[in-house]
């Protein structure tokens, strides 16, 4: 079994974006709006603004307290739109739950909306994405990086790539539905598999290729899966304090060729 690199990639792209980021005429502004004060989303907030400044974009400090209210925390978003060289921002979930998400998420300006959470830019994604010079859901993308890297045939034009089955396990609207969205972009047609989906157990194990975003701690296991497999593990959840994916590595790691590790 072959550990991806996520850390490694991460890298060269980060040092790729520096280099972009010294070429503006401006330096772009990026924004993750954070309401009240819960320990993880403080930390993940802290963590996205400093790999910001790292490569030269300013990150804008945008903290609410728990008690601000779905209109108020609206038009402070409407006014970070309007910030000049706002290049990007984020609304840090999960939000409290007296707050209207959607409405908070519609009120980023589609150009800036870097999940693509908002019902613009969202709509704009699925039904006209254009690559690299559209924003596309960060996690999904991240995933296709991930594939990417391992110059797999997926070609299904050609014999190899033809024979090659792509299970996407999950629809969340995080990484299952945005990577079944890339990937079909590509003219690739994988298999979905959700709760609902009869003989998922068989349609597993001929997969050649499985993208994870079910949030299942270590669900996946060597006897569900074909020798050879690749593993895209994009799930997390907590089991005894730690941070796991959806792939049991010790399970997997006599039988899988590729697998991304999680954390």
């Amino acid at each position: 079994m072959y550990i991806i690199d996520g850390k490694k990639l991460s890298k060269e792209i980060l040092t790729k974006v520096k280099t972009e980021v010294a070429r503006l005429p401006f330096q772009p502004i990026f924004c993750d709006v954070l309401v009240g004060n819960d320990p993880a989303s403080v930390q993940y907030v802290r963590m996205k603004g400093r790999k910001a400044e790292a490569v030269g974009i300013h990150f804008h400090n945008a903290d609410f307290p728990i008690s601000i209210t779905t209109k108020e925390l609206v038009k402070e978003i409407k006014t970070l739109n309007r910030i000049p060289n706002m290049c990007g921002i984020i609304v840090q979930l999960p939000l409290p739950s007296h707050l209207d998400r959607q409405t908070i998420l519609d009120a980023i300006d589609s150009h800036l909306d870097v999940d693509c959470l908002g019902t613009s830019a969202s709509l704009k994604f699925y039904n006209n994405y254009e690559g690299e010079d559209d924003l596309g859901s960060p996690t999904a993308l991240a995933c296709i990086t991930l594939l990417d890297s391992l110059n797999l045939d997926l070609d299904p034009s050609t014999p190899l790539g033809a024979s090659k089955k792509i299970m996407v396990l999950g629809q969340g609207e995080l990484v299952g539905k945005p990577v079944t969205a890339l990937l079909r972009y590509r003219g690739l047609n994988p298999v979905v598999i959700t709760r609902s989906t009869e003989n998922k157990e068989e349609l597993i194990k001929k997969a050649d290729v499985i993208i994870s975003g079910i949030g299942h701690g270590r669900h996946i296991t060597g006897d569900m899966v074909k020798e050879g497999v690749v593993l895209i593990d994009a799930g997390t959840s907590e089991s005894s304090g730690a941070i796991v994916g959806d792939v049991d590595l010790e399970s997997v790691k006599d039988i899988a060729s590729y697998v991304s590790p999680v954390p």
